[in-house]
């Protein structure tokens, strides 16, 4: 039986949580929470499980775009 439930992003995927519109790297789950770290590093931030959800091909691409225009500008 299939379901039509959207499955959440493991360990190591982009996700999205949509609570914020922020997108990062699942790290882990603790307390019930998702652990997401920003793609580019930094400190991780507790999402929702109901709000983390995989992120699109165009979200994914403007948040390294971000990442590459960032480390442009500081000369790396």
């Amino acid at each position: 039986m299939a379901s039509n439930q959207q499955t959440r992003p493991g360990i190591g995927e982009l996700a999205k949580d949509s609570a914020s519109g922020r997108i990062g790297v699942v790290m882990g789950e603790v307390g019930g929470r998702v652990q997401i770290r920003p793609i580019g590093g930094g400190t991780e931030w507790d999402a929702m499980p109901d709000n983390v959800v995989a992120a699109s091909a165009r979200e994914e691409l403007s948040a390294r775009l971000a990442i590459r225009n960032g480390n442009s500008q500081v000369g790396l």
